[in-house]
């Protein structure tokens, strides 16, 4: 198949170019600074030469959007969603006006779009949509609004002969450099790797391995669409997440860490404790019920498979 993936140049991205191309497809990569063969260049917003590579294709799996890993100001929240919400938007407008559409439209989003919750997971059934949760930051909703208009993106977009999955993703966890999952194995190694404000918050995740496992198996299964949850089916707290990436790391003691001391680590690495103390407690209802079985469902396991590779990398 033709696999085209606007904004592939990061982590996820990887994951994708390295295993899709690895089996013996053709993936191009839509950046806005292209290095090397098989990127092709556009900036996220408006009609262009990329959009013949678009036309034609087989598959469209749509990354685009600025990374999480900021400082949440009110320039930076805007800018993820615009960067977000205007790549969908141009790559339906893409999709639309092709002479030969792609079977199958792919959208990124995110399991941030459900409620923070500590005792009730959430499938796309059941699941309670966040944003009006008591008692948290204020500007968590605009992320939950990020989530929104992202996928309503690519639900108004007129593709009549593209079927459209929206992938809710947990934290991709796979051993590339700068990943979350490097950062909290280096945390760990550094000894750092403790509970955050108690740690009672619940981490969803899924593994690098399932997660291409799972876009292989949404691209295979035409009679699928509409929103998918992708993470492991066993989301667990964040003191048992770190305990056990702590086993599989050989490292006994992780400091803990209180919420103050969350935020001035958050202030020093530039990014936002929402991706620490929002507790995300997703899980896979629709890739369960439709018959897909995770190579990782532990994060136990996972662990040590994630570690041993880091290590041999």
């Amino acid at each position: 198949m033709k696999i085209v993936i606007p904004g592939g140049t990061g982590q996820v991205g990887a994951v994708l170019d390295r295993a899709l191309t690895g089996a013996g497809h053709e993936v191009v990569i839509l950046t806005r600074t292209p290095t090397r063969a098989r990127q092709v260049a556009w900036d996220g917003r408006t009609q262009g030469e990329w959009a013949k590579e678009i036309d034609g294709s087989d598959v469209v799996i749509n990354l685009a959007g600025r990374s999480v890993s900021c400082r949440y100001t009110d320039a930076n929240l805007r800018d993820m969603m615009d960067s977000r919400v205007h790549s969908a938007e141009a790559v339906g407008e893409a999709i639309a006006s092709a002479s030969k559409p792609p079977a199958l439209w792919l959208q990124m989003s995110t399991a941030t779009l459900y409620a923070h919750s500590f005792d009730t997971p959430h499938d796309e059934t059941t699941g309670v949509v966040g944003g009006t949760e008591p008692d948290v930051p204020g500007y968590w909703e605009y992320s939950v609004r990020i989530a929104k208009n992202w996928e309503r993106a690519q639900e108004r977009a007129a593709t009549p002969h593209t079927r459209k999955v929206a992938l809710r993703a947990a934290m991709v966890m796979s051993p590339d450099a700068d990943g979350v999952f490097d950062v909290l194995h280096r945390m760990v190694r550094l000894g750092l790797g403790g509970p955050v404000a108690g740690g009672a918050q619940y981490l969803s995740w899924i593994h690098d391995d399932d997660f291409v496992r799972a876009v292989e198996f949404l691209i295979g299964r035409p009679d699928l669409s509409g929103p998918f949850n992708l993470a492991a089916p066993h989301p667990l707290p964040h003191r048992a997440f770190m305990r056990a990436l702590r086993r599989a790391s050989g490292v006994p003691i992780g400091l803990p860490a209180t919420r103050w001391m969350a935020e001035a680590g958050a202030f020093v690495l530039r990014t936002d404790t929402e991706l620490l103390l929002k507790s995300r407690r997703v899980v896979p209802g629709r890739l369960l019920t439709e018959g897909f079985t995770f190579t990782h469902p532990e994060w136990g396991t996972a662990a040590r498979d994630l570690v041993h590779r880091a290590r041999t990398r």
